[in-house]
């Protein structure tokens, strides 16, 4: 009655109620039980297209599709800055459970370069996937047979060498060979590693740390050679089986990328329950069986919180490496 009388009085009010109530409704369709993201979600990949990280950011975005039906992955490469601007932009999604970021070592050494002011703890850890190991190449015709022989020429004269990003995993190990060997490299910093293989082959740099993704082509033609892996052993793959471990070589170093997916910062558990649970479909499809194979990827799975610890810990060990004195 009270209703009826107002609608006489307000003509229009019920209707606008009606209205106010079903979009206040829309906006919380999410609110009770199970969290889905709402229309296409977008993939963000830190670096240009080309490189080992934008192959990881595709293959994944693929296989989350393949993993939960009726899902949208759109990839997005950001690149500059050595990642730097790739990762800005996720900090403009805080909440937003819409996005999602193909991650890997470099959210832990742009921080401690002082390069940066965020942080991986500015970002929801969703999931490592793969590790992905280094080679250490050079052009057919090169005077070098192997990572003995860089460090030697690095003692008497200048080696270049080229690096995806000034402050990736390139940048680390080069460091630990610098500090390990008492050597000093010329650095010539890359945006991807899809920008390194021509510069080797070009002469415009003696030697790249490559994945084997992004060289195994040139491997394969002769064009390129490897030197030695900065893996802890040598590859099980026939392709790779016989380059030897930087340790083999008298270098004590060994370091890998990992491969994995980050969120924004400041989502709930229902979003982050959710993406942790997708993630953890996306290794038994065959899109990412595929990828591993054919980039010579090693499968290793960490989620939500133990991803997090596991970053935590390499960024400890990172930190004595990398961190700029205050």
């Amino acid at each position: 009655m009270r209703a009826a009388v107002l609608a006489l009085l307000i003509p229009g009010l019920i209707p606008g109620l009606l209205l106010g109530v079903t979009a206040c409704g829309a906006g919380n369709a999410n609110t009770g039980g199970e969290w889905k993201p709402r229309g296409d979600v977008r993939m963000i990949v830190p670096f240009a297209a080309g490189g080992g990280s934008d192959l990881a950011g595709r293959a994944v975005a693929a296989a989350l599709e393949k993993a939960q039906p009726g899902l949208k992955v759109t990839v997005e490469n950001r690149e500059g800055g050595s990642g730097a601007v790739g990762y800005s932009a996720m900090l403009g999604k805080k909440g937003n459970g819409n996005y999602l970021l193909a991650t890997e070592n470099a959210i832990l050494s742009l921080p401690l370069s002082g390069q940066v002011s965020f942080s991986r703890k500015d970002f929801t850890p969703v999931a490592k996937l793969a590790e992905d190991g280094g080679i250490l190449v050079v052009k057919k015709d090169s005077p070098y047979k192997s990572c003995s022989d860089v460090v030697n020429a690095a003692k008497g004269g200048r080696v270049s060498v080229g690096m995806s990003g000034a402050f990736g995993v390139d940048n680390v190990i080069f460091t630990m060979i610098e500090q390990k060997t008492g050597v000093k490299f010329q650095r010539v910093p890359f945006e991807s590693g899809g920008e390194l293989v021509p510069a080797v082959l070009g002469g415009q740099i003696q030697i790249a740390l490559l994945n084997p993704g992004e060289v195994i082509g040139q491997f394969r033609s002769g064009d390129l050679r490897g030197l030695c892996v900065t893996t802890d052993k040598r590859y099980a793959y026939p392709e790779l089986a016989g380059l030897p471990t930087a340790k083999e070589q008298g270098i004590d170093v060994s370091y890998v990328q990992f491969r994995g997916i980050f969120a924004p910062g400041g989502l709930d558990g229902r979003e982050r329950a959710y993406w942790e649970g997708a993630a953890k479909g996306v290794t038994k499809t065959a899109e990412f069986q595929k990828w591993l194979k054919d980039n010579y990827l090693q499968q290793s799975e960490l989620y939500g919180d133990a991803f997090g610890s596991y970053l935590d810990q390499v960024g400890t060990d990172l930190e004595p490496l990398l961190k700029k004195p205050s």
